[in-house]
C-alpha cells in the first residue's frame, strides 16, 4: 500500500490496529484512510463504527482479504467509501482514488525513490499471505453455510515441538474432532488439519438446513464437507500467491489432534499458521492450522520475499 502511495505528494502514517488509527485520525492524520477489517484490539467493522459516532472528518477505504459480498456491503452500509481486495496492485489503488477525485490536486512524484519505511519484515509477508487465502476460504465456506463468517486475524509463528505436542494435547484434551490433510509442493511440505469441538456440529448441521444425527458418521461426513472447502480454497490462494502449486494428500479422519509435521522426531522449530473461522455469529468456530516441515521453511523464505 505505501509502495502504491509512493509516487503522489501524501504523508503516510501507520496503524497497527483500531484504536491507533483513531488517535491519528483525531489529530488530522487520516484524511484518507486506508482499512483493514481484521485487526487486533479494534477490527475495522469497530472502527467504522467509530468514525460515524463521532463524526471523523476522513474518507474510508476498506483494504481487505475479506471478499464475503456481505462483507462489502457492510462496510458500505457503515460510510465506506470503495472496497478493495488484497492482494492489489499500484493501479488498483490509483483508480479508486481518481474515481473520487482524491488526486486531483495531487504533484506526481514518479521520478522519486520510494521512501524507506515502506520496507516490510518477512514475518509480515507470512500473515499477509495468509490473511489473503483465509479470505478465499472465508468466501467459500460463507457461499457454502450460506452465513456470513467471521474472520480473525490469522496467527503466524514460529513453534517448537514442545510447543505444538502441547497445543495438540489441549485441543484432544477439549474432544476436538479433526481431518488432517498433507500438502508439498516447489519444496514446501506441510499438514493442514481442521477441527471442530463437539458443541459446534448441531449448530453447523442447522447452518447446512440438515436434520443433525449424533452419529460419528454424520459428524465425520460433515467435518469432511468443511475441510474440503477451507483447506482446498486456502491452500489453493496460498499457492497462487508464491506463484507454486500443492499436491494434496487424501484427507483423514483422526479422532484429535495428535499428528505431527513430516519428518521422523528430528525438526525442532518450524512454522505454523492459525485461523479461527466464526459460526454462527461467532457463538461456534472451526479452526484450520497449517504446520510446515522445517525443511520448508528456507524454501518458503525464499519464495514469499517476491510477494
Amino acid at each position: 500500500m505505501a509502495k502504491a502511495l509512493s509516487h503522489w505528494n501524501v504523508d503516510i502514517s501507520y496503524a497497527e490496529h483500531g484504536l491507533t488509527a483513531l488517535e491519528a485520525i483525531r489529530i488530522g492524520k487520516g484524511d484518507v484512510l486506508f482499512l483493514d477489517l481484521n485487526m487486533p484490539i479494534m477490527d475495522g467493522y469497530q472502527v467504522l463504527e467509530r468514525i460515524r459516532a463521532e463524526d471523523l472528518p476522513t474518507m474510508v477505504i476498506v483494504v481487505s482479504g475479506d471478499i464475503q459480498p456481505e462483507a462489502r456491503r457492510q462496510v458500505l452500509a457503515m460510510g465506506a467509501l470503495d472496497f478493495i481486495q488484497k492482494p492489489f496492485s499500484e493501479e488498483t489503488v490509483s483508480e479508486v482514488l481518481r474515481r473520487y477525485g482524491l488526486l486531483s490536486e495531487l504533484q506526481d512524484e514518479s521520478d522519486e525513490l520510494p521512501p524507506e519505511d515502506t520496507a516490510v519484515i518477512l514475518p509480515d509477508y507470512y500473515q499477509e499471505i495468509a490473511n489473503v487465502a483465509m479470505g478465499r476460504a472465508g468466501d467459500r465456506l460463507a457461499r457454502f453455510l450460506d452465513a456470513f463468517v467471521h474472520l480473525p486475524v490469522p496467527v503466524v509463528a514460529s513453534v517448537t515441538r514442545n510447543e505444538l505436542e502441547q497445543q495438540l494435547k489441549i485441543s484432544a484434551d477439549q474432544g476436538k474432532r479433526v481431518v488432517s490433510q498433507g500438502f508439498v509442493g516447489a519444496g514446501i511440505a506441510g499438514e493442514a488439519m481442521i477441527s471442530l469441538p463437539p458443541e459446534s456440529f448441531e449448530s453447523v448441521a442447522e447452518l447446512l438446513k440438515l436434520h443433525y444425527e449424533a452419529t460419528t458418521e454424520f459428524e465425520n461426513e460433515m467435518l469432511m464437507d468443511l475441510a474440503n472447502i477451507l483447506i482446498g480454497a486456502f491452500l489453493q490462494s496460498f499457492a497462487r500467491q508464491l506463484d507454486i502449486e500443492f499436491s494434496c494428500g487424501t484427507p483423514v479422519l483422526l479422532p484429535a489432534m495428535t499428528s505431527l509435521p513430516s519428518g521422523g522426531e528430528s525438526w525442532k522449530e518450524t512454522l505454523s499458521i492459525t485461523i479461527e473461522y466464526g459460526l454462527n455469529e461467532q457463538r461456534n468456530s472451526c479452526e484450520l492450522m497449517l504446520v510446515f516441515s522445517e525443511e520448508s521453511l528456507e524454501p518458503l523464505r525464499k519464495l514469499s520475499k517476491y510477494f
